[in-house]
């Protein structure tokens, strides 16, 4: 499970401890919390954080939340129970849960341009509505094009605050090919500027005015199949 926390990766694993130091090379602050506790000074650049008791992780998420560390790039937080980790963390927000898509023309892929950056078009599940319903709804929707269902690409997590409840949105994310693009606009009232077919390369670059969770996508959609 790999959280976006204000726009930063933060993946919980239960790998074991010798494993994570043999790659400690490629984090810049490593914090054993047996040893230590987590401060926000210490929290710049890519951070391996080890040994996380449950108590700690959920002190973890209130300081990220509270403090906004703004060096921060990534954190890898090892637990002993991973599973049990990501339980608790899913009770301590209030979970929404949202569906989105990558639709491919050809060799091009759809991006749309909200809150002056690049995106994907992707909203919240209606009552008793399935993933897949909601993920061809909500870009019929926000770009007026009709496509068809593919494959699975990934879930994501992110966190926000809305009216002081801390949020989780569990997105679930679906390969699509277009069917008709005849009537494609942008959806002016959820703020979207603008919509753009685009190629590979123009994705990558439009990926560094985007989200981290929008990159993941991507990663995932590009690391599965050939593009």
């Amino acid at each position: 499970m790999v959280l976006f926390i204000n726009d930063r990766p933060v993946k919980l694993t239960d790998a074991q401890r010798s494993d994570l130091l043999r790659e400690k090379r490629d984090f810049d602050v490593v914090i054993d919390t047996r040893l230590e506790v987590i401060k926000t000074e210490n929290l710049h650049g890519h951070v391996l954080i080890l040994n996380a008791s449950l108590a700690t992780t959920e002190r973890l998420m209130d300081l990220l939340h509270d403090e906004h560390p703004a060096a921060l790039q990534s954190i890898l937080l090892q637990v002993a129970d991973q599973k049990a980790a990501e339980g608790r963390l899913k009770n301590y927000f209030k979970v929404v849960k949202a569906a989105g898509g990558v639709v491919f023309k050809d060799d091009k892929m759809l991006l749309i341009y909200r809150l002056k950056r690049w995106d994907l078009p992707k909203g919240k599940l209606d009552p008793g509505e399935k993933s897949k319903e909601a993920s061809l709804r909500e870009v019929e929707e926000e770009t007026g094009l009709q496509a068809e269902l593919g494959e699975k690409i990934c879930t994501t997590w992110h966190t926000y605050t809305h009216n002081g409840n801390r949020i989780l949105k569990r997105t679930k994310w679906y390969r699509m090919t277009c069917l008709d693009d005849q009537h494609m606009q942008p959806q002016e009232e959820e703020h979207i500027e603008k919509i753009a077919w685009m190629t590979k390369k123009e994705v990558q670059n439009a990926m560094v005015d985007s989200y981290s969770s929008i990159r993941y996508v991507f990663d995932r959609l590009w690391n599965s199949v050939s593009v």
